[in-house]
């Protein structure tokens, strides 16, 4: 029996987010700074068991069983492992089901605006891929995992989560007219790193929502050309190549202020994207000694991501939970994306006389 496991790491967006869906990335083509942190989803695969297909979501008490053939009665509780399934199915399996036991797990609930469902697809793409002896690069797995979400399933959404998952670490990503984008590494200096880490605090006040009800806002503001809001689109695709070339060069207090730009400008585009919780705690962590800050992700909920002063960040994380309650967290970044490792099959051991 084959094991298999897998993870993909999640991401905080840093600059450009909201450039990366359509139509704007279509029209105008977006520009994403975005970089995986030490929090992964993971998947767990099994082959060769009989002619069953199961899944198992231990963090939402979720599993379930069907035959081969029965795929369908198993979609309302895993959309996502059925669209990946079926994907994998019908692009290196010649359309022919195959049996696969998967449990998924991730290290943030949904919503929690660190790129969480799209690094499960991702994760879990890669590890049955693997399973029937496939390997796609990172490209390709990030264009699957894309196609899964918002082709197959219809999801609103944007690119910049499936790519991060799929390649790690520090990345600035464009894409142009056509659809494709292009990753570029950044070569960050360790000692930068290591000064952001010490920076950095994410906040998380126990309110996460669905990001597509907050796009879906935002793209209609752009298809109906609501002004203010195509602005601040345009604001927060420059300000992406003002944060690569900050961080490029070491410039932290220079890339705290492109953040808070990025934010300020952010919130122009959909009225869900901040609201009077994310406000309060952000002005909490400002007294405290927060330097900039912003929501993860689409917004109106889920993780706030602030740079601190490194000296002040215990008053930070005791002001914040005392006044706002929640929980406050550190985070490490990571250079690594997507990954499989196979799990030797036991062997039974004949007991020696």
């Amino acid at each position: 029996m084959k094991l298999i496991r897998g993870r993909a790491p999640l991401r905080l967006g840093l600059g450009g987010g909201g450039t990366d869906v359509d139509p704007y990335s279509a029209e105008y083509g977006g520009r994403i700074i975005n970089a995986t942190i030490d929090r992964y989803a993971y998947a767990f695969a099994e082959g060769g068991c009989g002619d069953a297909i199961a899944f198992e979501s231990p963090d939402r008490d979720c599993s379930g069983e069907a035959g081969i053939t029965e795929l369908r009665c198993l979609e309302e509780d895993f959309p996502l492992h059925v669209a990946v399934y079926r994907r994998v199915m019908a692009e290196f399996n010649g359309g022919s089901p195959f049996p696969i036991r998967l449990a998924t797990q991730v290290d943030a609930p949904p919503g929690s605006g660190l790129g969480s469902s799209s690094a499960l697809v991702v994760a879990m793409l890669i590890t049955t891929c693997e399973l029937i002896g496939v390997t796609p690069g990172p490209y390709e797995l990030a264009r699957l995992a894309w196609e899964v979400e918002r082709v197959d399933l219809g999801m609103a959404g944007g690119w910049q989560d499936h790519y991060a998952a799929a390649f790690g670490g520090f990345n600035y990503m464009e894409s142009r007219r056509g659809g494709e984008v292009v990753v570029n590494p950044l070569r960050i200096r360790r000692e930068v790193v290591a000064e952001l880490e010490a920076s950095l605090l994410l906040y998380f006040g126990g309110v996460s929502r669905l990001s597509s009800e907050v796009i879906a806002e935002q793209q209609r503001n752009v298809v109906e050309g609501h002004e203010d809001a195509l602005d601040a689109t345009h604001t927060i695709r420059a300000e992406a190549l003002e944060m690569k070339d900050l961080l490029v060069v070491g410039d932290i207090p220079g890339f705290a202020d492109s953040l808070l730009r990025g934010w300020e400008a952010k919130k122009r585009l959909a009225s869900r994207i901040s609201n009077s919780d994310i406000e309060r705690a952000y002005q909490v962590a400002a007294s405290h000694g927060m330097i900039a800050g912003k929501v993860s992700g689409a917004g109106g909920g889920g993780f706030l991501m602030m740079i601190v002063d490194p000296r002040r960040r215990i008053e930070v994380v005791r002001g914040l939970e005392k006044e706002c309650g929640g929980s406050v967290a550190p985070c490490l970044f990571t250079k690594t994306g997507a990954v499989t490792w196979r799990i030797p099959e036991r062997k039974a051991h004949a007991a020696s006389n």
